[in-house]
């Protein structure tokens, strides 16, 4: 999972980020309107969480702009306007849930579930292929009901891979998915994950296959299809 955060504390943010990873999911964050949007234009994100008062503007016209795009994301403000018309002004600009600071951080981790468990369907179903089944809504993957053990990097590729099983996934759009903004990754990071996916899915007769295509990217193979 990739969310954005928009806040413009720094030290919520630092700790809302420290928090999201502590859930093993991604997470870009900024603190204006202007790099919410431009963040939206170059990455896909599952979840939005969205503070209101904003340096450049205010959250609600961020959450409409969303929506005018066509964005179907799920979106969580994260505010201290508590107030019920300030809630019921939230939710009819877009959003899908609100929340009140200051919060009890699992809450919000527990809301974020929530939001991505009611997702659009190709975000939230589950995912069978072969022997492995992957639940998008909590990067969980199993074989034969017993989960396999992934850094949070290699359920990212396979999230990816399983969402597109049967088709070349070119490697720009797995680091796409995979870096954070300020996250560099390494040369040879994405081969890596890769190679390491490839031998636990070996190890678990999972029914699938990872594989290279040269100068193209990645393609998951069911086997049991050819």
């Amino acid at each position: 999972m990739r969310l954005l955060l928009v806040e413009d504390s720094a030290r919520l943010r630092d700790l809302l980020i420290e928090t999201i990873h502590q859930a093993e999911w991604r997470v870009d964050a900024v603190a204006t309107v202007a790099d919410a949007r431009a963040a939206m234009d170059v990455a896909p994100y599952d979840l939005v969480l969205v503070d209101l008062g904003l340096p450049d503007g205010d959250g609600l016209e961020l959450i409409r702009s969303i929506r005018v795009a066509g964005f179907a994301v799920p979106v969580l403000i994260i505010t201290a306007r508590g107030a019920v018309d300030e809630r019921i002004a939230g939710l009819d600009a877009g959003a899908d849930d609100y929340l009140v600071k200051p919060f009890n951080h699992y809450e919000l981790l527990a809301r974020c579930r929530a939001l991505l468990r009611r997702a659009p369907a190709h975000m939230a179903d589950l995912i069978e292929l072969g022997h492995i089944r992957f639940d998008p809504a909590s990067s969980a993957l199993s074989c034969a009901g017993e989960t396999i053990a992934m850094s949070p990097r290699e359920r990212s590729v396979m999230a990816v891979l399983l969402r597109n099983a049967g088709s070349v996934v070119p490697k720009e759009r797995i680091e796409a998915k995979l870096s954070e903004f300020g996250d560099e990754l390494s040369a040879n990071a994405i081969e890596l994950a890769v190679s390491r996916l490839r031998k636990r899915l070996e190890g678990v007769a999972s029914g699938v296959a990872i594989e290279t295509v040269r100068g193209a990217g990645y393609l998951l193979r069911d086997l049991k299809n050819g």
